[in-house]
């Protein structure tokens, strides 16, 4: 008797879930996958060096909360970003 596959149909599915919700920066432009935004206030960072304004993060990866976008592994709160 052969081994039972598991359904591992989830890892297959795309990214693209969230290309349905419109997620907006600090101007209300909307915001993309691989987008390229900027600082516009200085903000505390705990574990890290602090963000200045004009700071620059590219290749932006969009979440489920229209409020919180991601670069590379920091988690960023659109209302302090805008699209560049």
């Amino acid at each position: 008797m052969g081994k039972k596959k598991k359904n591992m149909s989830w890892l297959e599915e795309d990214d693209d879930s969230t290309l349905d919700m419109e997620v907006f920066d600090a101007n209300r432009v909307i915001l993309n996958k691989w987008d390229t935004v900027v600082a516009i206030k200085d903000l505390k960072v705990k574990w890290m060096k602090d963000i200045k304004r004009g700071d620059k993060f590219t290749n932006i990866k969009l979440t489920d909360d229209p409020l919180v976008i991601e670069s590379w592994k920091m988690v960023l709160k659109t209302e302090f970003f805008k699209k560049i």
